[in-house]
């Protein structure tokens, strides 16, 4: 497995354990090992019920903001581009002299081969714990566990980005002239002469969010104006920003046994990405995921049902995939301070 446990370990405490096989608890959540897919545990019902779930949270919705999926075999090559041959240009460069050819351009883009990884985890359910006349309790525990999972990727995906993002700080406090939206706005200038394509999203943590607005509200008394830009909507500010959407993340994840903290906190992202693309589109983050064959379930996710004892029944939801910078040139980020 690609996962390990000590990848998602939080202030000394790992919060997810391996499948040792042996020692299990109800209600325990465990990295899932190769012993548990297995055709025999297959299960097609709670596959398909897997396959068209949707959170109620809509943690996935946050994940394909920004890492949008890329549907690919389980080995696959992606296109690293030279940014720079893009927007090569001479004032003469296309006209051609009377009996030759037309000037012959060539890009250099590379291929990259890769491979997406499989991940899954494992929900131990003692049969005493589920009312077993309730039709729904193994869909109930698969929605858990593909939770945990997006959430897994989610932060996947932020480290990634915070990895290659150029960052800058910002203080967004009270004081006469502040203007957060301007900060993020050049921010995007320069993005944009640096690579030659706008970010077209950006991603607000809550605390961020949050800030913003306090920042504003304590200036309406100097301008009436900054009272409309408290109000404005996600949709609104993406408008004001000239990008497709906004997005505020409100997830969080247990950091300790008592403790919970913001996946994005009071930081912005800033960065290119579009539904529906391919290997080669130019985007600075994909999620590369692999489907199940039709007579696996045809869909990205499969889950497995192993009755381990009398009692203990093993559910185990697993995945292919592979979050990537394909492109870190205009990857923006912010970390916002009051």
């Amino acid at each position: 497995m690609q996962s390990t446990p000590t990848e998602f370990t939080n202030a000394g405490e790992t919060l997810i354990r391996p499948d040792r096989g042996s020692s299990y608890e109800p209600g325990q959540i465990l990295f899932a090992n190769d012993s548990r897919f297995l055709e025999t545990y297959f299960s097609e019902p709670l596959t398909n019920y897997a396959v068209g779930w949707r959170d109620p949270n809509d943690i996935e919705g946050s994940l394909n903001f920004i890492a949008p999926p890329v549907v690919v075999g389980r080995r696959f090559e992606w296109k690293k581009a030279a940014n720079a041959e893009e927007f090569l240009s001479e004032v003469i460069d296309d006209q051609r002299a009377i009996g030759s050819d037309f000037k012959r351009v060539e890009y250099t883009a590379s291929d990259v081969t890769d491979k997406t990884y499989n991940k899954g985890l494992t929900y131990i359910v003692d049969l005493d714990n589920v009312n077993e006349l309730d039709p729904n309790w193994q869909n109930n525990k698969v929605g858990k566990l593909l939770r945990r999972l997006y959430r897994n990727e989610l932060r996947r995906g932020l480290t990634a980005l915070s990895a290659s993002a150029t960052n800058t700080g910002v203080t967004w406090d009270t004081t006469a002239g502040k203007n957060p939206d301007q900060d993020i706005k050049t921010g995007l200038l320069a993005a944009t002469t640096a690579t030659g394509i706008r970010p077209n999203r950006v991603w607000y943590g809550d605390s961020a969010w949050n800030q913003r607005s306090l920042s504003y509200e304590g200036q309406t008394g100097t301008s009436t104006a900054f009272a409309n830009i408290v109000a404005m909507n996600e949709a609104q500010l993406a408008q004001r920003l000239s990008v497709d959407a906004v997005r505020v993340s409100r997830e969080r994840y247990q950091t300790s046994a008592t403790a919970k903290s913001e996946i994005v906190g009071s930081n912005v992202y800033a960065f290119f990405a579009e539904d529906g693309m391919d290997t080669e589109d130019p985007s600075n983050l994909k999620r590369f995921v692999s489907m199940f064959s039709r007579e696996q379930g045809g869909g990205l996710v499969r889950v497995y049902v192993q009755q381990i004892s009398s009692k203990l029944v093993a559910i185990t939801v697993e995945h292919y995939s592979k979050i990537i910078v394909t492109y870190s040139g205009g990857l923006y980020s912010w970390t916002v301070t009051a």
